[in-house]
């Protein structure tokens, strides 16, 4: 075949796939996921990221607004429960290093006593950074990940101010390189890692260091507190997972001084390959991309195209996709959710970030199981950390009743799963057979060796060899949406696994899955 693309991989590889979940919306408690990973999910996941679970998980941003950073809401279990998933699975928290609620203890004090409040320090307002003034200029040129200035008018101690709050008037920016930020966000890391949490994702990291002069985003400011962070993080067993949603090189640059970034890439890069055929967008990824990355399809937010697309700090530097292929893709998923997508997407609900399509990732496929799949192969086979996402991993569709309750748009691929709905999606083919290729993926020998990635058009081939002579291959047709993964014997009993595009049964073939010539897109 032509065009070989070669790489080493990092060890990350070799680390199984972790699932992403809300513990109240899975499992209903910290102790209910531990119930679900060590029954139906036993041996598919390494690990997994528990979404926030700090008091209140069900703030106004789904936890990521906590009152309280360092306390387990009791709805949901304690530190103690968090510990006995440690023991046997890596664990996953976040660090929401940007902000705090509104209605935290620190803030009530400074809302009651302004200046006089000995936390007054630890949150930004506009004077903070701007102490002489802002011109039009200044402001205008802060990134943000919706339209607007982000300053919310508060009183503080009878006096009115503007208070700097990135997201919602609800989320408070802390300032993170004060002596007092650097102490609370010290409690949080302590809190996370005494528990045994050995991958702590910092979330929202970019906007944490504010500077005037610049746009806010990625300053050297913010790349100092990650830096400190990791450092402190590493002291503790930890490693640091950085959430940033960027330009492609962004990503790149972050990755050469962390431990590990996402492939937000990755999830729009495979819908395109899937709808369009086309694979060059796809190869040229893997040519560049960092590989210590977690890997991700879909997460509690949206499916981002702000991350394949042209810088929105430096127009001049091209994204990934052409506008003409991004508004393709937007559509095409419009088209595959037959509609479901669109009034949950942009200005259409109630969105923290307007660059990001609000749809599950199964919808976005049309419902197509032998395509989403596929996607999911290509996910696994890419060298990183995957992670599957609780809603994927079910192969859920869009939840209109949630969304119509919360008019919260990412809340469609939100879904509150009971136990009976677990059971009975775990009877459908391309959930069982989704299990069958993570159980193989997980501890698997060959995802410690070198990666190997050949394409011929719609023809691809990524393999895995390691040096004790464990394999494990896929070779797809993305135009015909045909396939085959073959996972050698680990040499423990294991006869390894060998899945075809006819496993599922014949299943999801007939689902109307709209697609785009590669010439429209």
């Amino acid at each position: 075949m032509a065009g070989a693309d070669s790489a080493t991989p990092e060890p990350w590889s070799a680390m199984g796939p972790q699932l992403i979940t809300y513990a109240d919306r899975f499992g209903g408690s910290l102790q209910g996921v531990r119930r679900l990973m060590d029954g139906p999910f036993q041996g598919a996941f390494a690990g997994l990221h528990v979404l926030p679970f700090f008091v209140p998980y069900d703030g106004a941003d789904a936890g990521f607004d906590p009152v309280d950073h360092t306390r387990v809401d009791p709805r949901l279990g304690d530190w103690q429960d968090v510990t006995d998933l440690a023991a046997h699975h890596t664990v996953v928290a976040d660090a929401i290093v940007n902000h705090l609620s509104a209605r935290s203890e620190e803030f009530r004090d400074v809302v009651e006593r302004g200046e006089d409040s000995e936390w007054a320090p630890m949150f930004l307002t506009y004077d903070t950074v701007f102490p002489d003034g802002a011109t039009e200029e200044d402001l205008t040129r802060i990134y943000r990940p919706r339209p607007g200035l982000p300053f919310t008018p508060m009183t503080l101690g009878g006096r009115q101010r503007l208070v700097w709050t990135t997201f919602t008037a609800e989320q408070i920016d802390l300032n993170a390189v004060h002596p007092l930020g650097e102490a609370y966000l010290d409690r949080v890391l302590s809190s996370l890692t005494s528990a045994g949490v050995r991958m702590v994702r910092l979330d929202a990291a970019g906007y944490v260091g504010k500077r005037a002069g610049t746009d806010c985003f990625l300053t050297d400011e913010a790349y100092a507190v990650m830096d400190r962070l990791s450092s402190l993080a590493h002291e503790q067993g930890a490693r640091v997972l950085v959430e940033v949603h960027g330009h492609h090189t962004q990503q790149i640059d972050i990755a050469r001084r962390v431990d590990l970034v996402y492939d937000f890439a990755l999830p729009p890069l495979v819908l395109h390959t899937l709808m369009t055929g086309d694979t060059e967008p796809f190869r040229a990824w893997l040519r560049i991309r960092p590989e210590n990355a977690v890997t991700v399809l879909d997460t509690h937010d949206g499916i981002g195209v702000i991350d394949i697309g042209p810088s929105q700090l430096a127009p001049d530097r091209p994204g990934l996709l052409s506008a003409e292929q991004i508004d393709n893709l937007v559509e095409t998923i419009h088209a595959n959710s037959r509609g479901t997508s669109r009034p949950a997407t942009g200005a259409a609900a109630s969105n923290l970030d307007l660059y990001q399509v609000n749809c599950t990732f199964y919808d976005a496929l049309g419902r197509n199981d032998r395509a989403y799949l596929l996607a999911r192969l290509l996910q696994l086979f890419v060298p990183g950390i995957p992670q599957i996402y609780y809603v994927g991993l079910m192969a859920g569709s869009n939840d209109l009743d949630l969304l119509s309750r919360t008019g919260v748009g990412r809340d469609v691929n939100r879904h509150h799963y009971t136990p009976h709905e677990v059971d009975e999606a775990l009877k459908r083919p391309v959930v069982s057979t989704l299990l069958d290729v993570l159980r193989a993926r997980n501890g698997h020998p060959a995802f410690a060796g070198r990666f190997t990635c050949t394409m011929d058009g719609p023809v691809m081939v990524l393999r895995w060899d390691a040096e004790n002579g464990a394999t494990a291959q896929l070779e797809a047709d993305v135009g015909a949406m045909t396939f085959r993964a073959c996972f050698s014997p680990r040499g423990d009993g294991d006869d390894g696994l060998d899945i075809t595009d006819a496993s599922l049964g014949g299943t999801g073939q007939d689902s109307d899955m709209a697609v785009i010539a590669p010439g429209n897109g």
